[in-house]
């Protein structure tokens, strides 16, 4: 992964790593700010309550997709955990 090209996850990559009883809000595939250099998506928890997922390409390049994604999706479940 290049940290210079727009970084993009599957539905089912996305739903791969999420907890039991979590689902995706908005666009399930995400969107890609080039902006800001993260790609974003809402994930809905087990009580209904929204989440930020961001993963950020740089994060992409020196990890790999994948774990950057494991990773980030991780934060957001300790954040609500509390």
């Amino acid at each position: 992964m290049n940290a210079s090209e727009p970084l993009r996850f599957t539905e089912t990559e996305v739903r791969s790593y999420l907890p039991s009883g979590w689902s995706l809000g908005g666009d399930p595939s995400g969107r890609w700010d080039a902006k800001k250099r993260v790609w974003r998506a809402t994930v809905i928890d087990n009580v209904d309550f929204d989440w930020p997922l961001v993963v950020d390409a740089g994060d992409a390049a020196s990890l790999g997709r994948l774990e950057a994604l494991r990773q980030a999706m991780d934060r957001v479940y300790r954040e609500r955990l509390g």
